[in-house]
């Protein structure tokens, strides 16, 4: 689709010509956050929540947006009219700027650009098997553009034949790169880490609307706990809900997608039906 628009500091433009210099501090040392939301049948999928975050992040990168939150919606909204992509991921990039030292801040650049995201259903959603490393990301509450271990380990990752990473330190599991892990114990509780991790939007929803009701809690998750679990999944705006069935050389419950997963992924396909709008 070489047709595609970008917005990029105030203007719509092809996308494939944005850019940005070398002296922005994205380049010269990896400062920068972002957020990504998906559409549906050309509708964003929780908007407001992935606003909001992106917001929170700025602040505390200290970023000035250069746009208050309803004007980035509009944006949103007149780049989603062009491209008219049905289902898709959109991508907001917020820089340090252009830097004369090559570290201090200055006017940050600020990018949205908007891709083609084949969207998949719950059933046709393979199994994962993940592989546990020793990691803790710094400023881990804050979307940043620093993902420098998650592709560095990506030759470990295909070695041990698994889909994705689990980070934990110490025995403790905080999250996967791009994604939230939740396990079922054998007693039905449901867990999901509590520090040191991204506070994803789908984690989010389903701690708001399901927790009560299924026991979801917040709280310290070990790796042993994860073997022992009877269920596990991880949660993204990209993957909704997927199965875990493996985690290192353990076999999560019976191998097979859980009965209780399988209830809270239809829950949250009803949810984001009700929610994907403007």
């Amino acid at each position: 689709m070489n047709n595609l628009v970008a917005f990029l500091n105030g203007e719509m433009i092809p996308a494939n010509t944005a850019a940005i210099g070398v002296t922005d501090l994205a380049v010269q040392r990896g400062y920068g956050i972002f957020d990504y939301c998906k559409t549906m049948e050309g509708k964003p999928v929780f908007l407001d929540d992935h606003l909001n975050r992106f917001y929170r992040s700025a602040e505390k990168m200290r970023l000035d947006p250069g746009y208050q939150k309803n004007e980035l919606r509009e944006l949103l909204f007149e780049l989603n009219k062009r491209n008219n992509i049905p289902q898709s991921g959109i991508k907001i990039v917020l820089t340090g700027g252009y830097s004369n030292d090559g570290y201090t801040m200055q006017q940050p650049n600020i990018i949205i650009t908007q891709q083609p995201l084949a969207l998949h259903s719950f059933n046709e959603t393979k199994p994962l098997k993940l592989v546990s490393y020793p990691h803790q990301r710094q400023m881990a509450d804050i979307k940043t553009i620093d993902y420098l271990m998650a592709v560095w380990l990506q030759p470990y990752i295909n070695e041990k034949a698994a889909d994705d990473v689990l980070y934990q330190l110490n025995e403790q599991v905080a999250e996967c790169p791009r994604a939230n892990l939740f396990i079922i114990k054998k007693d039905g509780q449901m867990v999901t880490p509590a520090n040191n991790m991204l506070k994803g939007i789908i984690r989010t929803r389903l701690l708001c609307h399901f927790g009560s009701s299924m026991a979801i809690t917040e709280g310290p998750v070990t790796l042993q706990n994860v073997y022992d679990a009877a269920e596990v999944f991880i949660t993204s705006s990209s993957k909704n809900i997927a199965p875990v069935v493996m985690v290192d050389d353990h076999t999560i419950g019976t191998g097979q997608t859980g009965a209780i997963t399988t209830l809270l992924a239809e829950k949250l396909r009803q949810l984001m039906e009700q929610e994907n709008n403007w």
